[in-house]
């Protein structure tokens, strides 16, 4: 409940900016709240006579029967870190929307409905068709007029540039990168890793709606229902020109070697260990021996010896693969947070005090170019008709 005390109330209309929704007037000099207030709290912060007041239990208004999900597309194409949002989402509510934006895509509707959508907010114009600064005025706009409990965006370069402005324009909390999400007695709990991955941190975020960025790979794709029914809702979206502050002129996309790291089942990735980048070869060998994807520690990405594009870890790319294998990587936490998720990890290094081993299902201590090599020829004499061997 809240309630505007009136004796206190000087009318100066701080509360009114302060509102994300723009439920609050002016009325006889009195402030005034609208219908369809959802407690997020910003106006009690706002206003100094403290004039209104907010009973509540918890963190009150969240029901969580009302959780939006980004959806990041490009060129029709959906972020695989979308269909995991939306999985996410539909184990903590009953009532999910996918909101999408973009030129030409409603094709994609029966896709997100099949992957979890009870709704989907489809937003188009040819001003959408790549991301750009107008999407978070946009998402905005559609925000204080639905007023959803939650927004789950993910954690990747667009989302990561997306959610701060996102919530700028909301006057809302963001709780960016977690790694778990849940809710419980009334409460949104955004588990993340904090100190450099040695906690993890529970926020709870008193603004409505929450905003929660999700990093990739750390979420698990749902089942695909290709039965399921949903509601496709086409909105027009109000963009003027002069709100149009950029354009793109021209796509130049960086190639990885080989496999993407966030694709693949396998991974090889190496460190600064390795000594020299003349060396990522024998590493290669391994990976292209398994059918692996390269991958590398920040150390080596920093040395310029490979591509952002490989790089795991905290300020890389999160995995969760079958079995991954780590040569000449001494285990610093901001890397350990991006693959220890993975099902097997084996690790090759000359320091048997290396972090590396505490995490590790197996651990190989020796030379990584000797032993390298003893694998690459038990894998292959494995693959010999047994009269060859």
């Amino acid at each position: 409940m809240i309630e505007i005390i009136k004796e206190l109330c000087t009318g100066c209309g701080k509360c009114i900016k302060a509102c994300p929704f723009g439920l609050i007037e002016i009325r006889e000099k009195k402030a005034f709240i609208k219908d369809g207030c959802n407690l997020c709290s910003a106006c009690v912060s706002a206003c100094k006579p403290k004039a209104i007041k907010i009973e509540k239990e918890g963190v009150v208004g969240l029901k969580g029967d009302n959780i939006w999900v980004f959806i990041e597309q490009d060129n029709g194409e959906i972020n695989p870190v979308s269909f995991e949002l939306l999985s996410c989402a539909k184990g903590l509510s009953k009532n999910v929307s996918a909101v999408c934006l973009g030129d030409k895509i409603e094709g994609l509707s029966k896709t997100l409905i099949e992957n979890g959508a009870d709704f989907v907010f489809l937003v188009e114009s040819p001003n959408l068709s790549y991301y750009s600064n107008i999407y978070s005025k946009i998402l905005a706009d559609i925000i204080k007029e639905k007023m959803p409990e939650i927004i789950l965006i993910g954690g990747t370069a667009i989302g990561r540039s997306l959610a701060p402005r996102l919530a700028s324009r909301l006057k809302t909390g963001l709780t960016a990168d977690c790694t778990e999400l849940k809710i419980e007695d009334g409460k949104f709990y955004q588990i993340r890793p904090a100190f450099g991955g040695n906690i993890m941190a529970e926020i709870i975020t008193k603004t409505i709606p929450k905003i929660a960025t999700v990093r990739p790979r750390v979420m698990k794709k749902g089942r695909c229902e290709k039965r399921k029914e949903g509601e496709i809702i086409k909105i027009a979206p109000n963009i003027l020109p002069s709100e149009i502050k950029e354009r793109r002129i021209e796509i130049r996309r960086e190639e990885a070697i080989g496999k993407k790291i966030e694709d693949s089942e396998i991974i090889v990735s190496f460190g600064r260990g390795i000594g020299k980048p003349e060396n990522i070869k024998v590493v290669k060998e391994l990976a292209d021996c398994l059918g692996a994807a390269l991958g590398a520690s920040r150390a080596a990405v920093d040395a310029g010896w490979i591509s952002h594009l490989h790089q795991v870890g905290q300020t890389g790319k999160t995995v969760s693969c079958k079995l991954y294998i780590a040569c000449g990587i001494s285990g610093a936490i901001q890397h350990l947070v991006g693959m220890r998720a993975s099902d097997c990890i084996v690790a090759i290094n000359k320091d048997p005090h290396a972090s590396i081993f505490d995490i590790a299902t197996y651990g190989i201590v020796g030379d990584l170019f000797e032993i390298i090599p003893m694998i690459i020829g038990e894998i292959k004499k494995g693959r010999q008709p047994l009269d060859k061997r």
